[in-house]
């Protein structure tokens, strides 16, 4: 596994936590103390901005699991991925976008660029 999937896959860790204390370990351990994390909807610094907006996304929607599709496309410290926001109950998913992370000397994230590619209603 390269240092750009492992990466991702603790991203995907750590926005899929179920409790406040998963969530606190899953951040620490994919994101650098000082990450910055923006998208449409959000613009946050450091582990506790971070946790915040993920506990915001799973309060909106529970039972539901960011899911990777296709394959990251990484180089140097880059890597860009989509996802989906995939329901447990029916397989349905009303959110999907992409990300860009960038990666810091340790491998954990220290910024990630998000874009929303489809929302409900929208």
């Amino acid at each position: 596994m390269t240092v750009h999937e492992d990466a991702v896959l603790r991203y995907f860790a750590a926005w899929n936590t179920d409790t406040a204390e998963e969530r606190t370990k899953a951040v620490a351990a994919a994101f650098t103390e000082d990450a910055t994390y923006t998208d449409p909807l959000a613009e946050v610094r450091g582990h506790e901005g971070l946790a915040a907006v993920i506990g915001g996304a799973r309060e909106q929607f529970p039972g539901f699991d960011f899911v990777p599709t296709g394959t990251p496309d990484a180089h140097h410290g880059l890597a860009r991925f989509t996802w989906d926001l995939v329901s447990r109950a029916d397989g349905s998913a009303p959110v999907a976008g992409f990300d860009v992370i960038t990666l810091a000397g340790d491998g954990r994230i220290s910024s990630v660029s998000g874009f929303l590619d489809r929302l409900p209603g929208a």
